[in-house]
């Protein structure tokens, strides 16, 4: 199964530094970390500083763990804890139960993890990215952030040919 740490540069390259777009509903962020996110970990400082190190431990805790990555399939693991990441972890779940065939509510439970040892960790991707790109299509801010969005899609289909 996968490993938090050896994802989380990934994670990184798709996240960037800091950025406060006026468009974006997340508001200002370093990391990816909202600026919300970071003050209900305990962080008070400035966004611009927040330290590298604190964005791998939010991960960790409020995203890694929560979609139990640990018990995913690498190449599976990866491309859950990236969308967990940038839609939250009740989309990002939703996204693979839907790919998997099993109920979307969002929680992953015994049921969820069998699914997807049962099923083809290729068409799992295919069809978990195909469910992410429509999502990103129905929001709003998709005249904005559209380009990026599907160039993070397209790395991701990238890594899953690697991670396979």
């Amino acid at each position: 199964m996968a490993n938090f740490e050896s994802l989380f540069n990934r994670l990184m390259e798709h996240e960037g530094g800091y950025v406060n777009h006026p468009n974006d509903p997340g508001g200002e962020t370093m990391w990816g970390v909202t600026k919300r996110v970071a003050r209900q970990y305990g962080y008070t400082g400035s966004m611009r500083n927040l330290p590298k190190a604190t964005a791998q431990a939010i991960a960790d805790k409020n995203y890694w763990q929560a979609v139990k990555g640990d018990e995913l399939p690498r190449a599976v693991a990866w491309q859950v804890v990236d969308a967990a990441y940038n839609h939250g972890n009740r989309n990002a779940v939703k996204f693979l139960q839907r790919a998997i065939g099993a109920s979307d509510d969002g929680i992953i439970g015994p049921r969820t993890l069998a699914a997807v040892k049962a099923m083809d960790q290729n068409d799992i991707i295919l069809l978990f990215n195909a469910e992410r790109l429509e999502f990103y299509t129905r929001l709003r801010t998709w005249p904005t952030f559209g380009r990026g969005w599907s160039r993070r899609i397209v790395g991701n289909l990238r890594w899953a040919a690697k991670d396979n």
